[in-house]
């Protein structure tokens, strides 16, 4: 829910898990959750989504401090941290709920993934694949997924 002061961001960058644990480390992020957006069912399962049925991706969906962490550097960590050029996956994970995404939430977050991806652009050899789509109702992903890195001590999807 966004607070007083607080701003959303909401981006996929294949497993979910990853993504989350990285922007958890980010000052200025002050909440996350995990789940699917971008999909035709409302409400998805997890089970469902991996059927590839649903269309959604999975993605991290975050509230920010723009006093703290401008929406930019947040897309700046989003190129860091996977490889943007992939289809439908990232590294060994396959499907299309693996995509590389950024749903906006405001014309200025939109103009701002635009401009983000096209600098990206320069330190990739392949095309950057990442779609940028006005943000849907984002779906919350079950509570074994949330914070799943901190739950089970692992550092990988």
């Amino acid at each position: 829910m966004v607070t007083s002061g607080t701003q959303e961001a909401a981006f996929g960058a294949g497993c979910f898990w990853h993504v989350e644990d990285a922007f958890m480390n980010v000052k200025g992020v002050v909440q996350t959750e995990v789940g699917f957006m971008g999909g035709r069912t409302e409400n998805p399962s997890y089970k469902q989504v991996c059927a590839h049925t649903t269309g959604h991706a999975e993605v991290v969906h975050l509230l920010y401090d723009p006093s703290v962490i401008s929406y930019e550097r947040l897309l700046e960590v989003l190129w860091s941290i996977h490889d943007p050029t992939q289809m439908n996956r990232q590294g060994p994970d396959v499907g299309d709920q693996y995509r590389s995404a950024i749903f906006y939430y405001s014309e200025e977050q939109r103009q701002a993934a635009e401009l983000s991806k096209q600098k990206a652009q320069e330190r990739f050899s392949r095309p950057i694949v990442t779609e940028i789509t006005k943000a849907p109702t984002f779906w919350k992903a079950e509570e074994y997924h949330q914070k799943y890195f901190q739950k089970h001590s692992v550092r990988h999807c």
